[in-house]
């Protein structure tokens, strides 16, 4: 049995835990998705934040990074504001895959490395929002 004191030093070691994890990178941050908040309404976000909302087909949850600083709505989750949550996704050996940037808060950077149709691209140029392999703006990536 757990005392109150054990709860409490339990919730600010998941907090220290949180606080850490959004300065992860991508590909880790993923890997821990379980640390992060689940989001609810009526939260101030800032922006460049990572938080949980539903679950993949596996039961993991489904990272979103917040572009913006905002208070959420009950009207605005995640998977249907593109313009303040960004879904976060790994393919199997740990590249984001792509996905459509709406502006430019979330277009690709140049040396910005996805996964898209079972290939990996590199971009090439800052701002990016092309789909790979349609353009010269990403090349395949090759593993060195």
């Amino acid at each position: 049995m757990f005392t109150a004191k054990d709860i409490q030093g339990m919730e600010q070691l998941r907090r220290a835990l949180q606080i850490y994890a959004n300065t992860l990178p991508l590909s880790q941050a993923r890997e821990v998705a379980t640390v992060f908040p689940q989001w609810a309404p009526g939260v101030q976000y800032k922006g460049e934040m990572y938080v949980s909302y539903k679950a993949d087909s596996n039961g993991d949850p489904i990272l979103y990074r917040t572009t913006q600083a905002h208070t959420s709505a009950a009207e605005w989750p995640p998977d249907t504001t593109d313009t303040l949550y960004i879904p976060v996704s790994l393919d199997a050996d740990g590249y984001p895959v792509w996905a459509q940037p709406t502006g430019a808060h979330d277009a690709y950077n140049n040396g910005d490395i996805v996964s898209h149709k079972d290939k990996l691209w590199h971009s090439r140029r800052d701002g990016n929002t092309s789909e790979p392999g349609t353009d010269e703006w990403w090349e395949l990536y090759e593993y060195v």
